[in-house]
């Protein structure tokens, strides 16, 4: 009987950020301009490490890393959430959805894993100075990146795999601006106990590992900073220190709002509002606060517009 009942999805509604007409304008314009931000800022980093030959470090490899991964990842979500705002309704069929619910996963979960990366780079950078040429060679962080998008990849498929056992039967509007986890398993009609307890222990893990290699990162980093003599040595390591833990602190936080508890108690405004913050605002503000406050980036920008001029 229950097999009888079911009828094949073929496409959802995204509900959006918002169902009052007089807001989608603004906020059209809003998230237009974070997106060709997004865009300029993480296509400019790429470009600017690319052809500065003395930006050719690590720390500068995970960082046109890091601006590729915001790029893919604003990329997925945005065009499509402006869609909602001048449609009426803004239709995406089944297989677009899981598209980009595995991009969507696969660009998240990488990201974090690049800012337990970056955080390690940092680490041995201050603490181990004298050895950070033998410890982050090229085989080491080319290692590392691969193992950052393995992570991605491997979560994305187990999380896509399992929904798409997951039968829609009745709503097919998603009530969100992109096709997430909770709201898509929120419309389900069959059991999604197996896609929870995964939801739980890999989200779990993709959160709670990074953070954890970050906040060890810099107690030892702190540590190492106490014993600094110097007070504008001890400035300087605090200052970019400072970047990326706010960064750190936006992206882990917001995401562990949404998916570190269950279903039953998380509400889907509140987490539209907690997912605006890690999947728009930090691929926007991550060339910021990584790279346009470096004082080498700024040198390579002004050689290169010199240049070109």
């Amino acid at each position: 009987m229950l097999a009888e009942n079911l009828s094949t999805v073929t496409e959802f509604i995204l509900a959006g950020l918002t169902e009052k007409p007089e807001l989608k304008l603004p906020l059209f314009s809003i998230f237009l301009g974070i997106y060709m931000a997004t865009v300029v800022g993480n296509v400019g980093m790429i470009i600017l490490i690319l052809l500065s030959s003395h930006l050719h470090t690590p720390m500068y490899f995970f960082l046109s890393s890091l601006s590729f991964i915001d790029l893919c990842y604003s990329t997925v979500i945005i065009p499509k959430m402006l869609v909602s705002f001048v449609s009426e309704k803004n239709v995406i069929s089944y297989p677009g959805c899981m598209t980009q619910l595995y991009f969507f996963i696969t660009f998240a979960i990488a990201e974090a894993h690049m800012l337990s990366a970056m955080a390690y780079d940092r680490y041995v950078a201050i603490c181990k100075p004298l050895l950070y040429n033998i410890k982050m060679s090229y085989q080491l962080c080319s290692w590392m990146i691969f193992g950052v998008y393995s992570m991605g990849l491997i979560g994305a498929t187990a999380h896509t795999v399992c929904m798409l056992r997951v039968h829609f039967c009745k709503a097919v509007i998603i009530n969100h601006y992109f096709c997430d986890l909770f709201p898509l398993l929120e419309l389900s009609c069959s059991s999604t106990f197996i896609n929870e307890i995964l939801v739980l222990c890999l989200s779990g893990f993709n959160i709670l590992f990074p953070t954890l290699s970050v906040l060890s990162s810099y107690i030892l980093i702190i540590v190492n900073i106490l014993h600094i003599k110097s007070t504008e040595g001890r400035f300087k390591a605090f200052n970019t220190c400072s970047s990326h833990i706010s960064a750190v602190v936006v992206f882990f936080g917001s995401a562990a709002f949404m998916y570190l508890q269950p279903s039953s108690v998380s509400s889907m405004d509140q987490g539209k509002v907690s997912s605006v913050f890690y999947t728009i605002l930090v691929p926007m503000l991550n060339p910021l606060i990584y790279s346009l406050r470096n004082k080498d980036v700024k040198v390579a920008l002004k050689k290169l517009l010199e240049k070109s001029l």
